[in-house]
């Protein structure tokens, strides 16, 4: 019996240690833009405030790997070609997003206001533009009403991008992404995708709750976190009191708004955003 049960305990373990490790997929990650590029050289995309899935043919997963349990019929018309992109809500809706696609059990009028919006085709022949063409068309012949393409467009210089930023945000849009229309498909952080924003945004891992102070006496006063660079600093503004009382645990990722670094690499003005998903 000893020996038994010794064995059910390595298969849970095993198994619950493979889930914990799902295989991540390869996916392209956003650089910081920067005013020394030839815009004309990119397509423009609205940012959406969402959630990255990739699509596979059979089933939508995070960027980390992990299954997304959307109903049956939300996926029923997608086309078996794998997608990249971002499940959303609306402008300001992430932490709604999230809720709805976080549940094991799906709830199907939330899902119903969702839509998964295509911007990239995994592993895909042609540049960035031929692609995105093709996205119309697999988004068109699929009839879906939750497969969507996300509008790319040009703009002609610095200026017109700035203005078109400004509206984006006018409107509670979180900001650009700029793609070189002549890039071939890629993974991993690159120069070819880029993002603006009104302010930048980076994540950090929760390695302390520093204690509060003053009207902060017994409640978390900062987060210590660090980069994946392993810069060091503590997280202080931007926590609603139930935060503070209930502040993020330590070993989960956070993002976290700044306005530039300095020269040792801290960011400056940085205010906690919320916990990142981790699935």
């Amino acid at each position: 019996m000893l020996a038994r049960a010794k064995f059910y305990l390595f298969v849970f373990l095993s198994l619950l240690v493979a889930h914990s490790y799902a295989q991540a997929p390869a996916i392209l990650l956003a650089q910081i833009y920067h005013d020394d590029i030839q815009v004309q050289d990119y397509l423009v995309s609205e940012k959406l405030d969402g959630m990255r899935a990739l699509w596979d043919g059979q089933q939508l997963t995070s960027r980390q790997g992990h299954p997304i349990h959307a109903p049956a019929w939300f996926t029923q018309a997608f086309p078996a070609t794998p997608l990249d992109g971002e499940l959303w809500l609306g402008r300001g809706q992430f932490e709604t997003l999230l809720s709805t696609v976080r549940q094991t059990r799906p709830n199907d009028a939330a899902w119903r206001q969702v839509a998964y919006y295509v911007f990239e085709l995994p592993d895909a022949k042609g540049d960035f533009s031929q692609r995105a063409q093709q996205i119309i068309q697999i988004v068109k012949q699929a009839r879906s009403p939750y497969l969507k393409s996300l509008p790319q467009f040009r703009v002609k210089d610095r200026q017109a991008l700035k203005r078109t930023l400004a509206q984006i945000v006018a409107k509670r849009g979180e900001g650009l992404m700029l793609h070189r229309a002549d890039a071939p498909y890629l993974t991993g952080r690159s120069q070819v995708l880029l993002k603006l924003k009104p302010q930048l945004d980076a994540e950090a891992k929760v390695i302390a709750h520093v204690p509060g102070k003053g009207k902060y006496q017994g409640k978390m006063g900062a987060l210590l976190v660090e980069t994946p660079t392993g810069i060091q600093f503590k997280l202080g503004t931007g926590f609603s009191d139930a935060e503070r009382a209930h502040p993020p645990p330590i070993g989960c990722q956070v993002t976290y708004t700044y306005r530039d670094v300095t020269n040792t690499g801290k960011p400056k003005f940085a205010s906690f955003l919320r916990i990142r998903p981790s699935e």
